[in-house]
């Protein structure tokens, strides 16, 4: 594997959009076909895509939240975005995706390690991510699964209004 990690720069924006568009397209099917329709509906009242995008463009502007790529030749591949919550002594991988054309790599995993590591450099004790539990997550879950986390069930509820 040819991949190399390194901090996000904002020339990367339009990259890092591109692919986890394209790598959640799969994760927003499964949750418009499992969750109730107006919830889902109320979550992304216009498109999903409008949401996703506006979300990655604050967390990559954000100088509270570390981003690094992974890169593979002159091609952003990948992206992993950590938050610190240090009275918890807890990072938390807030966000991460690798473009579908490089799934199975193992490069999510090599974002994770990184990010994992940085965490503990950082002097925090647990690591945290969260998923969802619909069938469009599997990959993810087995991803953080493949790098040691473990599951911790919660129950979260929605009913429209």
């Amino acid at each position: 594997m040819g991949i190399r990690i390194e901090s996000y720069a904002p020339c990367y924006l339009e990259a890092v959009v591109r692919l986890s568009l394209q790598a959640w397209t799969p994760v927003f099917d499964s949750m418009q076909r499992t969750m109730n329709v107006d919830v889902y509906q109320a979550f992304y009242p216009e498109h999903w895509r409008i949401s996703q995008q506006a979300a990655v463009e604050t967390v990559c502007a954000a100088e509270d939240t570390p981003v690094w790529l992974a890169i593979e030749e002159d091609t952003t591949v990948g992206f992993v975005a950590v938050k610190l919550h240090p009275e918890d002594c807890m990072g938390e991988i807030y966000m991460v995706a690798v473009d579908p054309a490089f799934q199975g790599r193992g490069i999510g995993t090599a974002l994770l390690d990184f990010a994992l590591d940085w965490m503990k450099d950082a002097g925090m004790e647990i690591a945290m991510v969260e998923t969802g539990g619909d069938p469009g997550h599997a990959p993810a879950r087995q991803t953080y699964e493949k790098v040691g986390f473990e599951l911790w069930p919660v129950a979260r509820y929605f009913k429209s209004l």
